[in-house]
């Protein structure tokens, strides 16, 4: 693949700001797909650009799963995974630094593995401790990739 975004870029992306939509929460709830559970869920930066968060889950395997932001290139079809929290269901190969592990980890898009051929732009993962179910790795991205929460609606007291 071609290099499309440099690691700046990136990380530019992912700070942007996502404002989550009242009862985003309702919007992501699993549904049945073809041997595992998914959602997704449209988000617009702020600077006007258009990601998707999107949640996968095996129907068998609770630890098996994948919370991803997606950015999608403007005026293409081009869509990049810039973060992906995987579950604790499989061991894991950094290709171009050679080291490998098993245990809840976390992908990143580098400009690095962009531009090395038959690789997946955020083929490089490190391990975490910061969760231990898709509960808390949806905790994670909303905290780390810039979303921000729907303001708390309180209810009239009158």
């Amino acid at each position: 693949m071609p290099v499309l975004l440099d690691d700046g870029k990136i990380q530019r992306l992912v700070d942007e700001p996502k404002p989550l939509p009242q009862e985003f929460q309702k919007r992501i709830t699993l549904k049945p797909k073809s041997g595992h559970k998914e959602a997704e869920l449209a988000v617009a930066g702020e600077n006007g650009s258009d990601f998707s968060l999107i949640l996968r889950q095996s129907a068998s395997n609770p630890l098996d799963f994948s919370v991803i932001l997606v950015y999608r290139v403007p005026k293409t079809n081009v869509s990049i995974r810039l973060r992906r929290y995987n579950g604790k269901s499989h061991e894991h190969r950094n290709k171009l630094e050679g080291d490998k592990f098993y245990g809840f980890h976390i992908h990143q898009a580098t400009e690095r593995y962009q531009d090395e051929p038959g690789l997946k732009e955020d083929a490089f993962a490190e391990l975490t401790n910061r969760y231990g179910d898709l509960h808390g790795a949806i905790d994670c991205m909303i905290s780390d990739c810039g979303f921000r929460l729907p303001p708390v609606i309180q209810p009239n007291l009158l």
